[in-house]
């Protein structure tokens, strides 16, 4: 049976019964984190979200911000400023002060998993959210997946199958439901160390995000102007 979309899960999400297990550990251990399902970042009224692949342990699982407080949001923080995407200065806390514009940051799998890598199972358990919060943000166009994993699951939550949509760094798809979707290899410490991701390329990516929200808006008003 196919599960109905919602928008977040709960603070004990008790769906996935390693990553429950998992969290529990990590509230024992460290009481101080966040240690449940991250929310989103960013404004609901965001055109452009971003797709990643699970909280880091020792970052958004224990800040409760996605990517905040580990290597991978050094460099998709300061990618997302300097293509005016973000505004402030990021601190790698929750309470820094930075902030998104016209962007939206989430993940496939909202609970950290053991060794940062989920199932299967768990990143399809977890995309009845995914699902509820593409669902939920009327003014989305554009949609940027980092990871196959985060590809594989905008691909399903927008009625495709992910067959049909073929991963490769700095790909534009065209979803069922509308969207564009443009992929990029993760910003993770192990992606940009071996060069499997440079911070050129990841750049590249963001920029290809931002041009399809920039042609999207001038077709709307080449439209809008005809109709006048």
């Amino acid at each position: 049976m196919r599960q109905s979309p919602a928008r977040l899960p709960g603070h004990d999400c008790p769906v996935c019964p390693r990553l429950v297990a998992f969290r529990q550990a990590n509230r024992t251990a460290e009481p101080g984190w966040h240690n449940a399902p991250v929310p989103s970042f960013g404004a609901q009224d965001a055109r452009l979200l971003i797709v990643g692949l699970a909280p880091g342990l020792k970052g958004a699982n224990r800040t409760g911000r996605p990517f905040t407080g580990d290597y991978a949001g050094d460099l998709l923080y300061a990618t997302l400023k300097k293509f005016n995407f973000a505004a402030g200065d990021y601190g790698r806390s929750p309470d820094d002060g930075f902030r998104l514009i016209d962007c939206r940051i989430t993940n496939a799998v909202r609970c950290v998993p053991p060794e940062n890598k989920p199932t299967p199972a768990e990143a399809r358990t977890c995309r009845r959210f995914l699902e509820g919060e593409i669902k939920g943000l009327r003014r989305l166009r554009v949609i940027l997946a980092l990871g196959r994993i985060a590809h594989a699951a905008v691909v399903s939550a927008a009625g495709g199958r992910a067959s049909a949509f073929r991963f490769a760094h700095g790909a534009l798809h065209e979803l069922p439901n509308g969207l564009r979707l443009v992929d990029s290899y993760h910003c993770s410490r192990y992606n940009t160390q071996t060069g499997v991701l440079t911070s050129a390329m990841f750049h590249a990516a963001v920029a290809s995000a931002q041009s399809q929200l920039d042609s999207g808006s001038t077709a709307r008003r080449s439209r809008e102007s005809a109709g006048r």
